[in-house]
C-alpha cells in the first residue's frame, strides 16, 4: 500500500514579520541609545528613593516643591562637606596606603610566589596611582587651604598632564561623563518635584493594557528601592564610623594607619553581601602583618569580625533580607552584571532591576497557583 505524499506548509503571515522587524529595530534603537536609557533609569531610581523623604515632609505639611528643593540642597551641601573636609584627609591616606603598597606586595609575595611578573606588574601599577593620587591632593588641598585662583588653576592643569590613562579612565567609568551626571541630576529632580512623577512617566511610555499592571509592579519595588537605598546608607555610616574609631584608637598598636582610608572603603563596600566586609578587611589585615607581626594581623581579623557580626544580627537582617525580598548571591551576581555591563550606573541600577525582576517572578508564580474556587 503506498503512503500518500505529505505537503507541509508553512505560512508566514505579513503581521507576523512586520512585528519582528519592529522588535529587532526597537532592540537597535535601544542599544544605540543605551547611554540615556542608563540615564533616564538612574533618574527613575535616585527620585524614587527621594519619595519616601518627599513623604515625610508632606506629612509635616511641607509642599513638595520646597521639600524636593531643600532635599538637593542638603545633598548638594553634603557633598561640599565631603570635598572640604573629608576629602583631603582620605586622598592623604590613599596616597601614603599606596606608597606602602610596595612593601606589602613583598610581604604577602611568599604566598604566591609562582607570579613574579604579576607582582611586577601590580608594583608598576601601584606606583604609577600613588603618583595621581599625590598629584589630586596637591589639587584638593589647594581648594580647601585658601590657595589663590590662579594657584588653584595651575595645580590642576599639572595634575591633569600627569595623570595616566587608567586614572582618567577610571574617573571616566566612575562618574560617567560631565553630561550624563547633570541629566541625571536634572531628570531626577523633574521627576521628584511631579506629584507621582515616575507614574507618570511610565504611563506616557507604556502601552495601554500593561499600564496598569506596570505601575502597580513599580509602587511595590518603588517602597523596597526606598527602604533599601536609606538602610544601605545607613550600613555605610555605622560600619565606617566603627572601622574608623577602632583604627584611630588602637591602629598605632596594632601597626595599621590610614583609618579615614579604611573606613572609606568598609562603609563603600557595604554594598556587596557577604564577600563586602571581607574586601574590606584585607588592605588592614596586610598593612597590619606586613608592619606588625602575625598576631596583630590576626587581632585585625577578629575586630572586622566582630563589626561584621554586630552588623549582620543588628542591622543587615533588618534592612536588606527582609525589605527587598532579593537573597544576597543575586544581589552579588546583578551588582557584577552591572559593573560589566554598564560601570558605575550598573552598579546603582543593579539591585532595583533584581528587585523588579523578582517581583514580576513572584507575580507569576502567583498566577501558574490554583484558585481557591477550582
Amino acid at each position: 500500500m503506498e503512503s500518500p505524499n505529505k505537503e507541509i506548509h508553512i505560512t508566514v503571515k505579513s503581521g507576523s514579520i512586520v512585528r519582528t522587524i519592529i522588535l529587532l529595530l526597537s532592540f537597535a534603537f535601544f542599544y544605540y541609545i543605551r547611554d540615556l536609557v542608563l540615564v533616564v533609569l538612574a533618574a527613575v531610581v535616585i527620585a524614587s528613593a527621594m519619595e519616601p523623604f518627599t513623604l515625610w515632609f508632606g506629612k509635616h505639611r511641607v509642599a513638595r516643591l520646597p521639600a524636593v528643593i531643600l532635599m538637593y540642597l542638603s545633598l548638594a551641601g553634603v557633598v561640599v562637606g565631603i570635598f572640604y573636609f573629608f576629602l583631603p584627609p582620605l586622598l592623604n591616606d590613599a596616597s601614603n596606603f599606596l606608597a606602602s603598597a610596595p612593601h606589602y606586595l613583598d610581604s604577602v609575595s611568599v604566598w604566591d610566589p609562582l607570579q613574579k611578573d604579576s607582582l611586577t606588574e601590580s608594583k608598576q601599577a601601584v606606583q604609577s596611582l600613588s603618583q595621581d593620587f599625590n598629584q589630586s591632593r596637591q589639587v584638593v588641598s589647594g581648594f580647601s587651604s585658601g590657595l589663590s585662583l590662579s594657584q588653584v588653576i595651575s595645580n590642576v592643569r599639572i595634575a591633569i598632564s600627569s595623570l595616566s590613562q587608567g586614572f582618567v579612565e577610571a574617573l571616566s567609568l566612575v562618574f560617567g561623563g560631565i553630561l550624563s551626571s547633570i541629566l541625571i541630576v536634572v531628570l531626577s529632580f523633574y521627576l521628584a518635584v511631579q506629584e507621582d512623577g515616575v507614574g507618570t512617566f511610565l504611563k506616557f511610555v507604556l502601552p495601554d493594557r500593561h499600564e496598569k499592571y506596570v505601575i502597580g509592579l513599580w509602587k511595590r519595588v518603588q517602597a523596597k528601592i526606598g527602604l533599601w537605598m536609606q538602610g544601605q546608607l545607613i550600613l555605610a555610616v555605622v560600619v565606617g564610623l566603627l572601622v574608623y574609631l577602632v583604627l584611630a584608637i588602637f591602629g598605632q598598636t596594632l601597626h595599621v594607619g590610614n583609618p579615614v582610608l579604611l573606613a572609606f572603603l568598609a562603609g563603600v563596600f557595604e554594598i556587596i553581601p557577604l564577600f563586602g566586609p571581607i574586601l574590606s578587611a584585607i588592605p588592614a589585615v596586610v598593612a597590619s602583618f606586613s608592619e606588625g607581626t602575625l598576631t596583630t594581623a590576626l587581632i585585625v581579623i577578629g575586630i572586622y569580625l566582630l563589626i561584621h557580626q554586630l552588623e549582620n544580627h543588628l542591622i543587615y537582617p533588618l534592612v536588606v533580607r527582609k525589605i527587598i525580598g532579593v537573597p544576597p548571591i543575586l544581589v552579588i551576581l546583578a551588582l557584577i552584571i552591572g559593573f560589566k555591563l554598564a560601570g558605575f550606573l550598573g552598579v546603582l541600577l543593579s539591585v532595583p532591576v533584581a528587585t523588579t525582576l523578582m517581583e514580576y517572578l513572584n507575580d507569576l508564580q502567583k498566577n501558574k497557583l490554583p484558585s481557591p474556587t477550582a
